[in-house]
Parts: structure tokens; sequence; C-alpha cells
């Protein structure tokens, strides 16, 4: 996720982890940055329980980084890329420090950029997967989906987190394949209507583990 916006500086004043894959249980500084608010560790096992079929060698975007919370989890499980696209200069610096440090971090390439702009100048298909969640009082997600669908392969993945209530929902071609619901967010996971849907994403196992959640697989 992409925070900006104070000049004044900002220290690490709390951690995340990854969940899961050969980075497993590394932590993550997340920076006191207003609107800084990283995806909670109970929703992103639920969402990469999700992923977990379609993850081995994806291109993976993660485009308001933030922590690299998303982006880092994906490589950690087995995509083969990622791009972790985040405006503030401190946390992109942030960013770069941890994957340095991180066995294969190579995989992991940050931006430091407006994520709307840079994805403009993007060629089109080159990402398997993208994460979106921005700074919700920003409300980024007209401008950045209709934009990022272009960027998305044939067989492309779409994951959107988002206020609940909020209007973030993708362009006409994207079906809606799993969601779910805390009383913060909603997080919805899309694919293309035309893919071949040869891949059926996991249930979460750990599904019914809190009352805090509420998933909802649609019908299509």
């Amino acid at each position: 996720m992409n925070r900006p916006r104070s000049n004044a500086a900002r220290a690490a004043t709390g951690k995340v982890r990854i969940i899961g894959g050969r980075w497993r249980g590394t932590r993550l500084d997340v920076a006191d940055a207003p609107g800084l608010r990283p995806t909670s560790d109970r929703v992103r096992e639920t969402l990469f329980n999700w992923l977990q079929p379609v993850l081995p060698g994806a291109r993976v975007l993660d485009l308001f980084a933030g922590s690299g919370a998303l982006g880092l989890e994906a490589l950690s499980r087995g995509a083969a890329a990622a791009v972790l696209v985040e405006r503030d200069a401190r946390l992109a610096a942030a960013l770069r420090a941890t994957a340095a440090r991180l066995q294969g971090g190579e995989a992991a390439s940050v931006v430091q950029a407006d994520a709307l702009a840079w994805l403009h100048a993007q060629p089109d298909g080159g990402f398997d997967l993208a994460f979106v969640d921005p700074p919700f009082d920003a409300n980024f997600w007209g401008g950045v989906l209709p934009a990022l669908t272009a960027k998305l392969s044939a067989q492309g993945w779409l994951y959107v987190e988002s206020p609940p209530g909020a209007d973030a929902l993708p362009p006409p071609e994207w079906a809606l394949h799993r969601e779910g619901s805390t009383r913060e967010v909603r997080y919805a996971l899309y694919r293309r209507r035309s893919t071949d849907a040869t891949v059926t994403l996991a249930n979460d196992p750990a599904g019914d583990a809190t009352d805090a959640i509420h998933e909802r697989t649609p019908r299509e």
C-alpha cells in the first residue's frame, strides 16, 4: 500500500510478518506514515490460500506496496518476480533494504513512483497477478482499475482491497471469484471472464476459524 505523506520522520513503529513459504516468519517494518494499513495476517492467510495454485512462476505487481506484505508474501510462496510500486521515497528505500536482506530477494523490484503514472507507461500483458490496496481516503480505484486491465495477461488475476461499501469494482471483463470482509475492509479476488478456468483456486481451510471474516464464493 502506498501512503504519503508527511515530511516528518517516519520511524518503524510496528511489524507484520510473512506467513508462508521460504521466508515464513520474516518480519517487515510498518512505518509511522499517514494511512499506512498493512493487510492483516488473517486476511493475507485467506487470500494466499486462495491463490496458492497460481503463484508458482507468476509475475506479480504490488501497486501500492507500503510494507511490501503482499508482494513479498507472493514471492515467498513461489512467484517468479514481483514489482513493488511505492510513491513514498522513504518507504521505497525500506522495501529495497528488506529485499536485499532476503535470500532470493532480487526477485523483488522496487519502483519509487506514482502508481497511476507508472502504470500508464508499462507494456500490456506484463503481469499475471496484481494487488490493488491503495490508501482508502484517496479513492484511487476508479483510475487504477481500468488502467490496470491491459497490463494483466489473458489468464490474469486481480486482488482488490477497499472499505466495505466503497465503489471499488474493476471493469466488467473481470468476474468475481472469491470475496470476504471484516469490519474494516472488503477483499475480493477477480479473474477475467474469458479465462479458460482450468485452475480452481483452493478453498481456505481456515475459513471458519474466526467470525470476524465473512467469505463468499459467487455462483458462476
